[in-house]
């Protein structure tokens, strides 16, 4: 209760305390910061990464082109540095201007994963909260539909349309990322029980593997990590047909525990100066972390 008390107190908490709490969740401002981060996650754990330049939601043209540019100087920095291997890369849809007009931003992100193509990196699209969730499942469908193959997915099993998202793509048989979901959701659309929400992403992550799917087993939750484990041996899947996903900064020693039992894992490093919703959205999401606030706030640093 009292982690929740301090949840949400955070848009009266100063940014500067979140910054400091929240960093660990993020690379830093820059993308040396995220090309730094990726390759010492590759060298020190044999971990692979997702770079994300943080953004969303934006309304003007001139910003999702710069996001777009800042996307494509992702691409050239894991070109460069090598790390193509272990690094990829993620797209916000709405920084790119999905939001904006559904062609606009369909443009920006095909034009970010022909040059992923062109370059051997793989580009996974991002799903954000439910008004974006048609448009985004189309522009991945019309990029596959052209023949890109280096382009990824997520799903959200807080969603009730999941199921039927999954049955969508079966003909792809694509890499989706399957996450339980962070944004705030009716419950008219949406599991807002967190058993109900563990039993869907149990039953979508059965679907997809009896579908040919590669999935990334995108979770900190110890039941569906353990169920996940579970069904990895009992269905005798080797190493090249799915991974596991966390967020940088949490449950590190899981991450660790995973990839020592020769899991395939992948960590999502964002980075840049948009970092205050996501950092917000983290917190929300671990309201463990919210005695660090209160820490910060009492002891003033």
């Amino acid at each position: 209760m009292f982690n929740q008390m301090i949840v949400s107190m955070l848009p009266v908490v100063p940014k500067g305390i979140i910054r400091k709490v929240s960093m660990r969740y993020i690379a830093g401002d820059s993308l040396a910061d995220a090309i730094g981060t990726a390759a010492r996650l590759d060298q020190q754990e044999k971990a692979w990464s997702t770079i994300d330049v943080l953004g969303e939601f934006v309304e003007e043209r001139s910003v999702a082109l710069r996001s777009k540019a800042e996307s494509l100087q992702v691409l050239e920095a894991i070109h460069e540095r090598k790390l193509k291997a272990a690094a990829g890369l993620s797209l916000k849809p709405t920084s790119l201007g999905l939001g904006i007009d559904a062609d606009f931003g369909t443009d920006n992100i095909r034009e970010v994963v022909a040059r992923g193509r062109d370059l051997g990196i793989f580009v996974n699209i991002d799903m954000e909260n439910s008004p974006y969730t048609d448009a985004t499942l189309r522009a991945y469908r019309k990029l596959r539909d052209e023949g890109y193959t280096n382009v990824g997915v997520v799903i959200q099993a807080m969603l009730h349309r999941s199921e039927q998202d999954v049955r969508g793509l079966l003909d792809y048989q694509p890499v989706v990322r399957l996450c339980k979901g962070i944004y705030r959701e009716a419950r008219t659309i949406a599991y807002t029980e967190r058993e109900d929400v563990r039993a869907n992403y149990r039953k979508l992550l059965r679907m997809m593997l009896d579908g040919g799917f590669y999935p990334a087993i995108a979770t900190h939750d110890d039941p569906l990590i353990d169920d996940a484990r579970a069904l990895i041996r009992e269905r005798g899947l080797k190493p090249d047909q799915y991974e596991f996903q966390m967020l940088l900064g949490v449950r590190e020693g899981v991450r660790r525990r995973l990839l020592a039992e020769g899991h395939h894992l992948r960590v999502y490093v964002p980075f840049g100066e948009d970092w205050y919703g996501y950092a917000t959205r983290r917190l929300k999401e671990n309201p463990e972390m919210a005695g660090m606030i209160a820490k910060a706030v009492l002891l003033g640093r």
